[in-house]
């Protein structure tokens, strides 16, 4: 499992053993990321459907398609809860060596930083340890905070994609934000 440490977080890869950290997460956020995610069914704040979720987010690692890490306080002294998580999925290598970030904070975390401290490590990794060379951030324009966010990360708007991604039962246009490494 890779573990990355930044000030104030850790980022690692998790296993079946978070599994109730994970629930509780999705749990305690629901009403707050109902507003930018798929709509879920009522299972998916399940026990055994978060482990189905980790295990698969695993798979797709080792199959080369994705890179998930989840977010730690340090301050919480372990691992008893998550904050939030950082994903980059469809990973592609040949030619392109890109991928598309998505990520999401507690509720309770947001605006003290949190979420621009883990993405400039995970962003550092995904560069350098895994050679990719392109980060697109899709975005939905009324997520404010998200787009200030990748401004402060080096990001740079690309363009809008109309109706790409179904969030909460709508399909939203996005906004196309983009870093390379340099």
């Amino acid at each position: 499992m890779k573990i990355y440490e930044t000030e104030r977080l850790v980022l690692r890869q998790i296993d079946k053993t978070f599994v109730e950290e994970v629930l509780a997460y999705y749990q305690r956020n629901k009403d707050f990321l109902a507003e930018w995610e798929v709509q879920r069914p009522s299972d998916f704040y399940t026990l055994e459907v978060q482990e189905n979720n980790i295990t698969k987010d695993l798979e797709s690692y080792n199959e080369g398609n994705s890179f998930k890490l989840w977010i730690f306080k340090k301050a919480d002294q372990g691992y008893a809860r998550v904050i939030g998580c950082i994903s980059f999925s469809v990973i592609v290598r040949g030619i392109l060596q890109s991928c598309i970030l998505g990520y999401k904070i507690d509720k309770d975390e947001i605006n003290q930083g949190f979420i621009t401290e883990a993405l400039e490590k995970a962003i550092k990794v995904v560069f350098e340890d895994f050679g990719l060379n392109r980060i697109e951030a899709p975005i939905i324009p009324r997520n404010k905070g998200s787009i200030q966010v990748v401004k402060k990360l080096g990001f740079e708007y690309e363009g809008l994609s109309r109706k790409m991604m179904k969030v909460n039962g709508v399909w939203e246009d996005h906004m196309r934000w983009a870093v390379v490494n340099e």
